[in-house]
């Protein structure tokens, strides 16, 4: 694997890659590594010649700087990690190699209503942030190929928004849930939590399970209720939201009718916050 720090350095690099007709293929981390970013890793190898990933976390996309201060470092292992998997260029930049012009007044992209509901709402200006930092990221390595994980699904329709106006040529494409054997999805963020803390959160995922599981027969709402129930009863202290919405738009629903319908929660547990999802029916992500 080869490390990159520089913008110009990797980009030298790339213009040899693709001097040979390589496809590549980028996952985009905030490291803090685990078995779900690898499971990317794996599905960028599929289609791709070269895999690239980045480890940057973003300030611009935390609207709470303790979060921002708290979020996990471990570049050694992730280095560890992203060469036991035969990843082939890390890209490691700084703040100020990303953000050249500073963190001030930064670019504002149209996201329509997207920026408003669910992550939107209860995290304003994150995804004004997620925008701004993958629109560099992608203008630096240009790839064929995108990777992301479906646990943030929110996200992935902003950045698929996003693209569509300026990198429609870049595929982009969401990677299925890891989950710890509990069921709890994986995620740096499970790092901050204690143990009995993270057998607690595989409630999430349960309650995930009881919406699909009763979709069909029961109200949407009456659902959305049994299921912050069980959150509260299994040591969540807060929850943002508990919804049922249309997997392609995001727009809350409250009966099937065609629709292909996401359930989405967020909740916190000893103070972390932690967001899962589960399609009801299956559909394909383009």
């Amino acid at each position: 694997m080869i490390l990159f720090k520089t913008a110009e350095t990797l980009q030298k690099e790339l213009e040899k890659l693709r001097s040979k007709n390589l496809k590549i293929g980028f996952v985009p981390t905030m490291g803090a590594l685990h078995a779900g970013h690898l499971s990317l890793i794996d599905e960028c190898k599929k289609h791709c010649d070269v895999v690239i990933c980045s480890i940057f976390v973003n300030p611009t996309q935390f609207n709470d700087k303790n979060d921002f201060e708290k979020y996990p470092v471990t570049i050694q292992n992730d280095i560890y990690l992203l060469e036991t998997n035969k990843t082939d260029i890390l890209f490691w930049p700084s703040i100020n190699e990303v953000y050249k012009d500073g963190i001030e007044d930064l670019q504002h992209f149209d996201l329509g209503y997207l920026e408003t509901i669910l992550e939107g709402k209860y995290r304003p200006g994150h995804f004004q942030g997620v925008c701004n930092v993958m629109y560099r990221l992608l203008n630096i390595v240009q790839p064929d190929y995108l990777f992301l994980g479906r646990k943030d699904y929110q996200q992935y329709l902003v950045l698929k928004k996003m693209m569509q106006q300026y990198f429609s040529n870049i595929n982009i494409t969401a990677v299925d849930i890891k989950r710890e054997e509990n069921g709890l999805a994986m995620s740096s963020r499970n790092m901050r939590l204690s143990e009995e803390a993270k057998n607690k959160a595989a409630s999430i995922y349960q309650s995930l399970q009881l919406i699909k599981q009763n979709i069909s027969e029961e109200n949407f709402d009456i659902l959305k209720v049994k299921a912050s129930q069980t959150l509260l009863q299994n040591g969540f202290d807060k929850i943002d939201y508990v919804e049922i919405c249309d997997a392609e738009t995001l727009l809350s629903v409250n009966k099937l009718n065609g629709k292909k319908p996401i359930a989405l929660i967020a909740a916190f547990i000893e103070g972390v916050r932690l967001i899962d999802n589960i399609l009801l029916t299956k559909i394909h992500l383009l």
